[in-house]
């Protein structure tokens, strides 16, 4: 993300069309997660996020069926996109930790894969 730096301190400016891969319809945040707790789990048939850590620093595990990577997100500057059938799990979030969500459909729980075995079947 676009980070400006000065004596006075940092700004990140997010605009949308130039520096989102799509245009968000929903913006949510994830904060106070207790220890040892993920969050996530799941996949979306047709939404796309774009996570940023704007506080503390958390892990992501993404995993397309066949592969998996870990990320760490740990600056506001520093974002993660998560693209419709990615299954997305996050998890060790610093006490401070707030996750920044923004997702290109408005709510809609039909949307969701939350089971494994079956989000497998349907990258398959």
């Amino acid at each position: 993300m676009p980070n400006f730096e000065d004596k006075r301190g940092d700004l990140m400016a997010i605009e949308f069309h130039h520096d989102l891969p799509f245009q968000p319809k929903r913006c949510f945040f994830v904060h106070h997660v207790p220890d040892k707790k993920l969050r996530g789990e799941h996949a979306h048939k047709a939404c796309e996020q774009f996570l940023i850590a704007i506080s503390g620093n958390l892990c992501v595990k993404v995993d397309d069926g066949q592969n998996q990577e870990e990320i760490l997100l740990d600056y506001p500057s520093k974002g993660l996109f998560i693209p419709a059938g990615i299954w997305g799990t996050q998890y060790n979030f610093s006490p401070d930790a707030v996750l920044m969500v923004f997702a290109s459909h408005i709510y809609d729980a039909d949307d969701y894969i939350r089971d494994y075995s079956e989000f497998l079947k349907y990258v398959s």
